[in-house]
């Protein structure tokens, strides 16, 4: 049986963001709106943003989705009808929701509004899948938890859209429903405010000694028993393909314009070389490295292909890896004079060897030789956050190209 080709879905934490992963092949992206999302911290949506956002998207027949996936207290409420239908009056394609409560007021008060069951409702049989799709649901997002037999098994059973996670980071807590973070800092994570108390080290104490820690691991650095690998599932992403899910999620949306786009490129170009020949594919070992060059954890299949284990976490620390770091954004280009518009992000100087890695044209290397200031004085070094900068580069580039240089060895500084 032909398979029909998934939606390949990227975070968009902001609108610079939104723009990137569009660009490097995204076919939707989900942001946070205002209000009701799960990222209280980082890059939410103004009303005005969002409506801009779905009419960029939509010029380029791409679709935007919209959280509305916290679980929201009583008074809350109130102001969560006329949200809604500003959503569907956007309009945005659909809205993302794990509260029952919101699914029901979402479809009394915005009938029109797509919705789009989040991975918080915890979704792990096929049963919970139907009953979401007969109270109207358009798509399920499946839970982390589940594996690929399961998964396929909704899929023979549920004429329903189907979601899943392909890449990025996995939660010690139940497809994401955390209550560590509200005990220990009173920052509520299923209302958007995740301190990530997953990723602390602890230390064993029993109940009648207070006081007396237990080393669950030697090592002087404690251990993080809570850190799980970031996941990863291009090795084996014919296998995910030929399950006949809807859409493939990648997650995200408080990493780096150089994540999205580096991430979204990749499995873009995954999918669209699986489709082209299926009986030929094989993961290329550039598509593995273009992966390793943003900042991340070690790669896990978390539970995709079985129970996850002590494997699929990580003890010693909590840092992250990458083996390129972003130092620059092309604005513009001249085509005429060779010269872009660069927005710094890290650090750069003269001398320095650089990648420069864009959507639909190839990377290219070269050193980089010729800079200057804004005004057009030559400067050596770039040294101020987001400074604009003029380089010459020795081939043409386009709006987004990412500038990056090779890094050995360092934790992830993004």
């Amino acid at each position: 049986m032909k398979r029909k080709k998934p939606e390949l879905l990227a975070p968009a934490g902001n609108m610079e963001k939104l723009k990137a992963a569009l660009a490097y092949g995204a076919d939707a992206v989900y942001l946070g709106g205002p209000a009701y999302g799960l990222r209280a911290q980082g890059g939410n949506f103004t009303r005005a943003e969002l409506a801009e956002a779905a009419a960029l998207a939509h010029r380029l027949g791409k679709k935007v989705y919209v959280t509305v996936n916290v679980y929201p207290r009583n008074e809350e409420l109130d102001d969560l009808p006329d949200y809604l239908r500003f959503l569907r009056d956007v309009p945005v394609d659909a809205a993302l929701v794990a509260d029952v409560g919101v699914f029901s007021l979402a479809r009394e008060a915005a009938p029109g509004l797509p919705l789009h069951v989040s991975t918080q409702a915890n979704t792990v049989n096929w049963a919970a899948a139907d009953a979401w799709r007969r109270l109207g649901a358009a798509r399920v997002v499946l839970a982390r938890e589940m594996s690929l037999a399961e998964i396929c098994e909704v899929r023979r059973r549920v004429p329903v859209e189907l979601e899943m996670f392909v890449h990025g980071a996995l939660c010690i807590s139940y497809s994401g429903r955390c209550l560590m973070s509200s005990y220990f800092t009173g920052r509520d994570s299923n209302r958007g405010n995740c301190a990530q108390a997953c990723r602390w080290r602890y230390r064993l104490m029993e109940e009648k000694r207070p006081g007396q820690f237990f080393p669950v691991e030697e090592d002087a650095r404690g251990t993080y028993f809570f850190n799980s690998k970031d996941l990863c599932l291009l090795p084996r992403l014919a296998e995910v393909l030929e399950s006949g899910v809807d859409s493939l999620k990648i997650e995200g949306r408080m990493k780096s314009v150089h994540y999205a786009a580096s991430v979204t490129w990749t499995y873009r170009q995954a999918i669209d070389r699986y489709f082209e020949a299926p009986e030929d594919f094989t993961v290329l070992p550039a598509w593995r490295a273009e992966l390793d060059k943003v900042s991340h954890r070690a790669y896990t299949t978390g539970f995709v292909f079985g129970p996850a284990g002590a494997a699929d976490q990580i003890y010693g620390d909590s840092s992250y890896i990458q083996t390129s770091e972003f130092v620059g954004l092309v604005r513009d280009y001249d085509a005429a004079t060779g010269w872009a518009l660069v927005e710094q992000r890290n650090h750069m100087a003269l001398g320095e060897e650089i990648e420069v890695f864009q959507p639909e044209q190839p990377a290219f290397r070269q050193c980089l030789a010729e800079m200057t200031d804004e005004a057009g004085a030559p400067i050596s070094a770039a040294p101020h956050p987001q400074q604009l900068v003029r380089i010459r580069l020795r081939q043409p580039a386009v709006p987004l190209a990412i500038l990056r240089r090779d890094l050995k060895g360092k934790e992830a500084k993004e």
